[in-house]
This record gives C-alpha cells, sequence and structure tokens, in this order.
C-alpha cells in the first residue's frame, strides 16, 4: 500500500507564448485531460497523468489568462510561480531560446530560487542543437540550474528532460509514505466555509493541529480523532489570495483542487445553501469524480436558509440535476457554524471509506450478473448477441470490475450502467464511483 499521497505533482511555469501548450500536448499526448461525457466541466487542459520509465506523476500548468502588457505578465509569472511553489513538488520553467533571457525570467527565477523546490529550467524552440547552443547557455545567468534544450514542437529532447523531472522528484519520501489513515479533502469554492468546517471539527475533537512533518506541499494536513479513529483532513482553504483578476483566481482554486484530491480517498464537496449549485462547484466535483474519490456532498450554511416542508427536497433535485454524472454521491445538509449534524458527517465518511475499499467475492458478484442477464436480455446487434461471460473485482479505490464478454462492440455503455446498478442494489456502494472494464473473450 505505498503511494498513499498519490502521484508527485510537477508544475509549469513559464511567460506567455514560450511554448507551454504545445509542450502539455507533447506529453499528454492528444487525450483532453477532463472527461468529455460530462456536462458543466470545462475542456481546459489543466492537467494530465503522465508516466516515463514506470513512474508517474501528473503534469498541472499554472498559466491563467494571457496577458499582454510587460508589468502584468511580470505579476501573472509571480502569481503562476507561486501557485506552482504551494502545489508542486517540482517545477519546470519554460523559456524560449529565440526570446532569449528576459527580466521577468530573470525576476520569477529568483522567487523560484528562495522556495527552495526544485526546479527543472528548460529551453524551448531549440530545433537545431548545434545552432541554438550558444544561447541556451545565456540561462545558466538565471541561476537555477542547467538549462535542457528541448523542442516541444518537433519532440526533440523530451526523453532527456522527463529523465531529469523524475530525477528530481523524492521517490523514497513519496513511496515511503505508509500511512494508512484515512484522506479527507474539504473542497469547494472560496468563502463556502471550508475553514470553518475543518475548525469546527478540531474544536469538537479538541485535538493539538500538527502540521504532519514530511509533506513537501503547503496544502495544511490537519490529523482529527473521532471515536478513537484518526482522519487526515487536507484542507484547500490556504492561502488567501487578494487578487484583481477573477479568472486567475479560479485557475489557482482548480489547481489546488486537483492537488488535494489527488492525495484523498473521500472528498468532502461543500456547496452554499444561499447560492445552490454553481459552475464552479460542477467543475471541482467532476474532478473528484474523473479521479475515483468517494463523494460527499454536505450543503453547508443550511441554517441560514428559510424552510418549508419542500425545501430540502427542491434543494436535493437541483443538485443531483446538475451533478447527474455522479448519482452515487452521498448528501448531508450542515451548518459548520453551529455544529449541526457534524456528527453525522463522521458517519457517512466512515460509510463512504469502507464503501470505497469494499470487496465483493467473485462467486457472489457472477451470482448478481446471472440474475441480471435473466432479468434483462443483453443487447443484441445484427443477430450478434452480446454474452457475459464472468465479472470479477480486480481493485478498490475505487471499486474497479473487469466483465469478459463475447464482443465489446455490443457491451452498451447503458448495458454496463444496469449491471453496475444491480451491483449498487445488492451492496450499496453508497458514496463511491464504480470503474467498469470490459474485456473480451472469444467463445470457445
Amino acid at each position: 500500500m505505498g503511494k498513499r499521497r498519490g502521484k508527485p505533482i510537477l508544475a509549469v511555469v513559464g511567460r506567455p507564448n514560450v511554448g507551454k501548450s504545445t509542450l502539455f500536448n507533447a506529453l499528454a499526448g492528444e487525450r483532453i485531460s477532463i472527461v468529455k461525457d460530462t456536462p458543466g466541466i470545462t475542456r481546459d487542459r489543466i492537467y494530465a497523468d503522465i508516466n516515463w520509465l514506470d513512474k508517474g506523476f501528473t503534469l498541472i500548468d499554472t498559466g491563467g489568462i494571457e496577458p499582454d502588457s510587460k508589468d502584468v505578465i511580470l505579476s501573472q509569472m509571480r502569481e503562476q510561480a507561486q501557485i506552482a511553489i504551494d502545489t508542486a513538488d517540482v517545477i519546470l520553467f519554460l523559456v524560449d531560446v529565440r526570446q532569449g533571457l528576459v527580466d521577468a525570467d530573470a525576476k520569477v527565477a529568483d522567487m523560484l530560487r528562495r522556495s527552495q523546490k526544485p526546479v527543472v529550467l528548460v529551453v524551448n524552440k531549440v530545433d537545431d542543437f548545434n545552432k541554438y547552443m550558444a544561447d541556451v547557455y545565456e540561462f545558466y545567468n538565471l541561476g537555477i540550474g542547467d538549462p535542457v534544450p528541448i523542442s516541444a514542437a518537433n519532440r526533440l529532447g523530451i526523453g532527456d528532460m522527463l529523465d531529469l523531472v523524475i530525477d528530481k522528484f523524492d521517490w523514497e519520501e513519496i513511496d515511503q509514505e505508509e500511512d494508512e489513515r484515512p484522506r479527507i479533502a474539504i473542497v469547494g469554492k472560496p468563502n463556502v466555509g471550508k475553514s470553518s468546517l475543518i475548525n469546527k471539527l478540531l474544536g469538537q475533537e479538541r485535538l493539538i493541529v500538527s502540521d504532519i512533518a514530511g509533506t513537501t506541499r503547503d496544502a495544511v494536513d490537519t490529523q482529527v480523532v473521532h471515536n478513537g479513529r484518526e482522519y487526515v483532513f487536507i484542507d484547500t482553504a490556504g492561502l488567501r489570495r487578494k487578487n484583481k483578476v477573477k479568472e486567475d483566481l479560479e485557475h489557482y482554486m482548480i489547481v489546488r483542487t486537483v492537488s488535494a484530491v489527488k492525495r484523498a480517498d473521500i472528498v468532502v464537496m461543500l456547496i452554499d445553501a444561499s447560492e445552490g449549485v454553481t459552475e464552479q462547484d460542477a467543475k471541482i466535483a467532476g474532478i473528484a469524480h474523473e479521479e475515483g474519490k468517494g463523494v460527499i456532498i454536505a450543503v453547508n450554511k443550511w441554517d441560514a436558509i428559510e424552510k418549508d416542508d419542500k425545501t430540502i427536497y427542491k434543494f436535493t433535485n437541483k443538485i443531483r440535476d446538475t451533478l447527474a454524472y455522479m448519482p452515487y454521491a452521498e448528501m448531508i445538509f450542515i451548518s459548520a457554524k453551529t455544529g449541526q449534524r457534524l456528527p453525522k458527517l463522521f458517519d457517512l465518511i466512515d460509510a463512504v471509506i469502507e464503501n470505497h475499499s469494499l470487496r465483493i467475492q467473485t462467486g457472489v458478484l457472477n451470482e448478481i450478473l446471472t440474475e441480471a442477464v435473466a432479468l434483462q436480455q443483453p443487447p443484441s446487434d445484427k443477430g450478434k448477441r452480446l454474452r457475459l461471460y464472468y465479472i470479477t473485482q480486480v481493485s478498490v479505490k475505487p471499486p474497479t470490475f473487469v466483465i469478459f464478454v463475447n464482443d465489446k462492440e455490443l457491451m452498451h455503455f447503458s448495458y454496463t450502467r444496469y449491471i453496475e446498478n444491480r451491483i449498487r442494489d445488492a451492496f450499496g456502494f453508497r458514496g463511491t464511483p464504480l470503474r467498469f472494464i470490459i474485456r473480451e473473450r472469444k467463445e470457445k
């Protein structure tokens, strides 16, 4: 159970037009990082999971909007550098050999150097190594180590760059995190009450907050003991930013959320009762869904709402509607301020943790499968009928199943969902997504 902390994070910082998105595409392939079928989720390439030489890491793009004037560029780059310093294990600083060394690069390099975070300095657009090497050496003046020449567009030098990146991660620390305590990320829009929720949980448990040693990130991990069980809460509230640029702040929040969600088992998504579900909420929930985490939607500030006998029903439906892709999510109405229903929140967290790592015996699964197929005939196409031979669970967090069939093409999404619902009828699995992998096995 080594790698509990999730994959390490590499954040990319660089001025506009140095080729960040070209590099991103070269590394991530053309896969868009966010699932297309999920409504309400932006298609921004904010992060992608990369594998290189049996090591995996997450690439995050810190860039928000592209400014045009010089001073705005510098302040935006500082902002990006700060995001990188706050969330990443290693920082990739991208510069452009054609534009040469500019003042903004030097100022950001100072910031990165002071942060003591490992940095890989990458010089892009070096299409001809012989021709440009002298210009590459100029970047030694930044004082953040050896410049690595690449051409993202022509995919030159990328392997050497990745070798260096992999080298800079502290794999021992990452591999040794044998922490078996459940990790819960509290996520949500700014000012929805994340900090007050954590403070209330702490207040109720009267535990000394300890910043757990050894985590390189600045997200504060807080341990809470409830009924003799230890939990680690990952707070994304963190740094309050006074920022003029709204889009940047949103980008910042999404990056912080991605890094917190990746490290968590369970995500508690706070929604403000007075605002209802917003597009931003849908984005944040989408990240948790895509990463296969257990999800609890906690509607906060419920005490501040005027209610009649239908309020809770209407509200629940509205949320279910907007977050239609995660019908499994648990829901609870709380008040972080008054502490209303917080003990119930712990019970839910316990239940979801259990469901997220629940294993079902193969024999039992196959009984359910046989019965499901008998009740609802599998689809057929051009005279060929889908046959389901066998199902087995291959992993947990989230529970993942392999179904062996005669023809993958015939296994429609809707029939997979039907099987999923039968399994949920039998075992609940509330609060956790289930994953299904369909494999073909030729008929004997």
